[in-house]
């Protein structure tokens, strides 16, 4: 993968994210698909590189969790609080079973 092919995934991840903000189950709505399959391989693979972005500052939240003695689930909430477009996209989108 190329730096212009890693900057254009990451810009549609970025858009993603802001569609979700409004509502994310139409997050991919007016997504050029053929730009999608270029750089994810499809939606699955968007959908795996959202899950890997929420996993990733999962992994981040709970190893400071364990530092701090916190629970998982404060973890978790506090990870809500500051993705909460990144969940929601998620969540609105677990009927694949690339992230069920």
């Amino acid at each position: 993968m190329s730096w212009n092919e890693l900057h254009q995934r990451r810009d549609v991840l970025e858009t993603i994210l802001e569609r979700a903000e409004t509502d994310p189950s139409k997050a991919f709505d007016a997504l050029d698909l053929s730009e999608v399959h270029r750089l994810f391989g499809g939606v699955e693979g968007l959908l795996l590189a959202l899950q890997h972005r929420w996993t990733t500052h999962l992994n981040a939240k709970l190893d400071q969790a364990m530092y701090d003695c916190s629970s998982p689930n404060e973890a978790w909430d506090e990870l809500v609080a500051e993705q909460p477009a990144l969940r929601a996209v998620l969540d609105a989108h677990a009927s694949f079973k690339t992230i069920a």
